[in-house]
């Protein structure tokens, strides 16, 4: 079953007088590129969380994000009273002199160096186990969210590679009508050019044999319908494979391209355009599964 590599997960809980967020938010990328938006209360575990998101997720541009909100009555930020007091006399002499007065003598204090600062607190074990769970919690979110995603791109994927199916099957009628064409045309310009008298019919035979072999698409068809097939079995797989989904689509396109060089008949054309439109929506979308 396949998984999409973009996702949002989101948990929250209580822990020593703070209300905690999670977010995990993740983008398609080559490879896993995490970023961290947390409290420097948290920096010490940081090791640990990205353990947990990488291991969990695999790939893709990924970020986690906490969020801490204190209850009333339990900031730890503090208020040196005596320092704003004094830079208030400071400020106030100031405006003395150059005759002016601020307009919020309050809001200009708080902003002052040293006034309002944060206490240093140490992260305790009871509180990190409540994290850590959330953590695991956004991150089963997310993965539910892929997961979805991924059933949505499955179907996507099947349709399209069906259409390629269907669209190869309808091949054949033109290829012995492209044949048989190839060989009047041919005979046509011998005998205009060389005369009916002149034609070596056991020459004429072997040549054309040789000139259709050139443009047999037999192997081209075969391969085709197994990389496809192929394709749908990687969707069946348990594991998402990503990866290995864009390999195969690039066989396909090479297929799909030699098929075209050979065809040599406008309404073969026609039909290779059509399975590579197929394969471009397939493309547009590849890049997305984890």
């Amino acid at each position: 079953m396949i998984q999409s590599m973009t996702g949002f997960g989101k948990a929250t809980g209580d822990t020593q007088g703070k209300n905690l967020t999670v977010e995990l938010r993740s983008l398609n990328s080559k490879q896993l590129d995490l970023s961290l938006r947390i409290p420097g209360i948290y920096k010490e575990k940081e090791l640990d969380m990205r353990s947990m998101v990488s291991k969990a997720l695999g790939r893709g541009k990924v970020e986690l994000s906490i969020f801490v909100e204190h209850v009333e009555g339990n900031s730890s930020m503090t208020l040196n009273q005596n320092l704003a007091l004094n830079y208030h006399q400071q400020l106030t002499q100031l405006a003395g002199a150059l005759n002016e007065s601020p307009d919020n003598y309050l809001e200009l204090l708080l902003r002052m160096p040293d006034v309002l600062k944060s206490e240093r607190q140490q992260l305790e074990e009871a509180e990190w186990q409540v994290v850590q769970g959330l953590v695991q919690q956004a991150i089963k979110h997310l993965q539910e969210f892929r997961q979805t995603e991924g059933a949505a791109l499955d179907s996507v994927f099947r349709q399209h590679i069906q259409a390629i199916l269907q669209l190869l099957g309808e091949v054949d009628p033109y290829e012995a009508a492209r044949i048989e064409t190839i060989r009047e045309r041919i005979e046509k310009h011998l005998e205009e050019n060389v005369g009916e008298q002149h034609l070596d019919r056991n020459r004429f035979e072997q040549e054309l044999i040789f000139y259709l072999e050139k443009l047999d698409v037999t192997e081209e068809k075969v391969r085709l319908r197994t990389h496809c097939n192929y394709f749908i079995e990687m969707l069946d797989q348990p594991q998402s494979q990503g990866k290995k989904l864009g390999f195969i689509a690039q066989e396909i396109g090479r297929e799909i391209n030699t098929l075209g060089s050979k065809a040599n008949q406008a309404d073969l054309q026609k039909l290779v355009i059509q399975m590579k439109d197929e394969l471009e929506k397939i493309k547009e979308q590849i890049l997305n599964v984890l």
